[in-house]
């Protein structure tokens, strides 16, 4: 393949493991993304080890070392009393028995991670300020057009460009994102500004009647994640991460025990956001000739199970391996395709269960046989660099 045989559009999480992938598989890349500056939004992700296997194939494990957390422990706790209703063996557990770890990091680490290797392979591979707006295909290629006027030609255009993507509205036509009944807060609290002690165990999530609340250490530990979710009717204000105040979270989550409330209270005021929760039913299918979707822009789910991003590092190892190895290029997204639209149904479905379990309004109840995550549902032990693309491989 010659050079910017992919166009990828969008500079997510999810296009830039692809645009790395694809590098390392020898396949040239040309990444467009709308904004003027790459900046994560966003705080905390959560990369089990089906995740992070992909991120050390691609070189990462270094980078990660540096800014990602490994908890040694994790539990699900009652929302009032604190109590521990699940406990979850991290640490070392994971890297035993999947060879690779259990990591909580934040967005902007990772993408900066990704960036640098990327842009070694290829400095000039990523174009800002690129919004795009339709395709155009022949049997031999596919070209992108941007609002600048920009055209990009390539042999495949993958559409990276998350849950509003305009390149699966413009392959299967405009559809709105279905708000799913829950809205949620976000914030990032210094660890410094907390009283020692407070964080046990390193990872939790509290779970109560129509809200539950998860925190966890990111950048090297030297802040604290949250999210602080609750269903509600209605989502009304636009866009998806809008400033809120503390004092609303802490109102919304008065019930919740003493030590949630206190990390309500440390956070900075410029670190709480608060968004809807959005998804669309699974697509039964992706691909229209030589361009298809990936990630968000494919499968937006729930992030219940904390296996979204994941999909997306998934699906970039997938696609790579199925390009590289296939007869013709039509082959592979049609391999890629086939390979990944089950799980990810699979995974968008148990996340949406997930967070019915995680709101119930008899958190009394909740107990390990409730209580789903990758590991009980066997999700961790998918490898996407080993795993078979084609029946016969």
């Amino acid at each position: 393949m010659h050079s910017d045989d992919v166009v990828i559009i969008g500079a997510g999480i999810g296009g830039l493991t692809l645009a790395l992938a694809l590098q390392r598989a020898g396949i040239g890349v040309a990444i467009y993304e709308q904004v003027s500056e790459l900046t994560e939004v966003g705080a905390g992700l959560t990369v089990a080890s089906n995740g992070t296997a992909v991120l050390q194939h691609l070189g990462l494990g270094p980078a990660m070392r540096q800014f990602a957390m490994v908890p040694q422990r994790g539990a699900i706790m009652h929302y009032s009393t604190g109590q521990v209703l699940v406990d979850i063996p991290r640490g070392d557990t994971q890297m035993k028995k999947y060879g690779s770890p259990y990591c909580q990091m934040h967005r902007a680490d990772l993408q900066q991670a990704l960036l640098k290797l990327i842009l070694a392979n290829d400095p000039g591979c990523i174009h800002l300020e690129h919004t795009f707006v339709d395709l155009s295909q022949t049997p031999s290629g596919v070209t992108a057009q941007f609002s600048n006027g920009h055209t990009a030609n390539a042999g495949i255009l993958v559409g990276c460009d998350g849950i509003k993507s305009t390149v699966r509205a413009r392959l299967f036509g405009a559809e709105e994102p279905v708000f799913t009944g829950y809205v949620a807060w976000r914030g990032l609290v210094p660890m410094e500004s907390l009283p020692d002690g407070l964080i046990d165990p390193d990872s939790a999530i509290f779970t109560g009647p129509g809200h539950f609340f998860t925190r966890y250490r990111v950048s090297a530990g030297r802040l604290l994640n949250y999210v602080a979710t609750a269903r509600t009717d209605e989502w009304a204000d636009e866009g998806w991460a809008v400033p809120s105040t503390v004092a609303a979270v802490m109102q919304e989550f008065d019930a919740f025990h003493p030590d949630i409330k206190t990390i309500i209270a440390a956070t900075p005021a410029e670190e709480c956001f608060k968004w809807g929760i959005f998804d669309r039913p699974p697509l039964p299918a992706w691909t229209v000739g030589r361009a298809t979707l990936l990630g968000d822009a494919a499968h937006p789910m729930t992030p219940f199970l904390g296996q979204g991003a994941v999909m997306a590092l998934e699906d970039a190892m997938v696609f790579a391996r199925a390009v590289q190895t296939a007869n013709t290029t039509i082959d592979g997204l049609h391999d890629y395709e086939i390979a990944r639209r089950a799980r990810t149904a699979f995974v968008f479905e148990e996340s949406r269960l997930s967070g019915e379990q995680l709101t119930s309004f008899n958190p009394d109840a909740y107990d390990s046989e409730v209580h789903r995550n990758e590991e009980s549902l066997d999700l961790a032990a998918y490898n996407a660099v080993t795993v078979p693309i084609r029946p016969s491989a």
